[in-house]
């Protein structure tokens, strides 16, 4: 394999053996370069941007022979600069160094493939002003830390380079507090413990994580069961607040569904749960119907101020959707 950087992008040449004896093109790439998709690359085989024996190739069903050199030249990413757009948001706190939202479910934080505009740094643009755009990169103005686009509640960002700098070094450090409140299929016996395990992506479906046994990052989370429904004996499902003590991608989701608690609405980590959906009230089957994502809330922040460390800590009630899942679980009554 050799590498070839340039101002158009970058260039990667690979040379088949006999081990890649009949692949097709796009396995033979997705196996050589794992950082990119297949689906990926079966489009920048598309674009012409993939040579067989210095020969554009177009189609990704090519079958490779040993001794074939291939190359690939991957464009550099395209520069983000987003847009102000005028979208409401729910400011808990503001002021010259830093903005604390309340993001609803469904709101992108940073621009990105598939989500370009209508995303929370979209609007901080557009509320803070011009003053925001160089804050942190182009793509990410004032964002430290993130939550997915389907889970709610708190979140800050930086309103100038200083608070950039602080904030950064606080979630660098775990010394910002976020705890999150979750309602999850059955109760971990326990009642509280320690979620351990790396996380990366998973080697069967990168647009997963997982647990992993090698490799990966580590990763911690905290659980307390705060309330079970249905009954102390066999509750099927419970409200619990995780605390995170590092911050990866999918953690709580992730972490949660590894120790057989996942997300109630997780159909990405808890799918294989649907069928217990029969064992729940009517009005708890029908809100969780109606959820349309997992039900993870950012109930707590608490940061020091940039200017001069003052503690500062936020809470936010569960949503209207949460509230209504969480009311309609208790019609079979709960305990806790």
């Amino acid at each position: 394999m050799t590498d070839d950087s340039s101002a158009d992008g970058e260039k990667r040449e690979f040379r088949a053996d006999d081990t890649h004896k009949g692949w097709r093109l796009d396995h033979f790439l997705a196996v050589s370069l794992k950082e990119l998709s297949r689906s990926r690359l079966q489009a920048l085989i598309a674009q012409g941007r993939v040579t067989l024996a210095g020969e554009t190739i177009g189609d990704p069903n090519k079958r490779v022979k040993p001794g074939d050199s291939i190359a690939i030249s991957i464009p550099p990413p395209a520069p983000a600069e987003p847009e102000a757009q005028h979208i409401p948001l729910t400011i808990v706190h503001e002021d010259s160094d830093l903005i604390v939202i309340d993001k609803p479910a469904g709101l992108v934080v940073h621009p990105a493939a598939g989500n370009r505009d209508g995303t929370l740094v979209n609007a901080l643009l557009a509320h803070c002003g011009s003053s925001l755009a160089g804050i942190g990169g182009v793509a990410r103005p004032g964002i430290v830390h993130r939550l997915d686009k389907d889970t709610s509640g708190l979140l800050v960002a930086a309103k100038n380079e200083r608070a950039m700098r602080s904030l950064a070094k606080q979630f660098a450090a775990h010394a910002v507090e976020r705890a999150y409140n979750a309602i999850v299929w059955s109760a971990p016996r326990a009642g509280e413990g320690l979620v351990e395990g790396n996380l990366g992506r998973n080697p069967f479906d990168r647009k997963r994580m997982a647990v992993l046994r090698g490799g990966g990052k580590a990763a911690r989370t905290r659980y307390r069961v705060v309330e079970t429904f249905g009954g102390a004996e066999r509750p099927f499902a419970s409200l619990i607040e995780c605390r995170l003590e590092t911050g990866r991608t999918h953690q709580i989701r992730v972490h949660l569904a590894s120790i057989g608690h996942p997300l109630m609405g997780d159909n990405t980590y808890g799918s294989g749960f649907r069928t217990k959906t029969a064992r729940l009230p009517p009005e708890a089957r029908q809100a969780l119907a109606g959820l349309g994502r997992q039900a993870l809330h950012a109930y707590l922040l608490g940061v020091g101020h940039p200017s001069g460390g003052e503690y500062l800590e936020f809470r936010s009630e569960l949503p209207g959707d949460l509230g209504r899942l969480r009311s309609s679980l208790k019609a079979q009554g709960a305990s806790g």
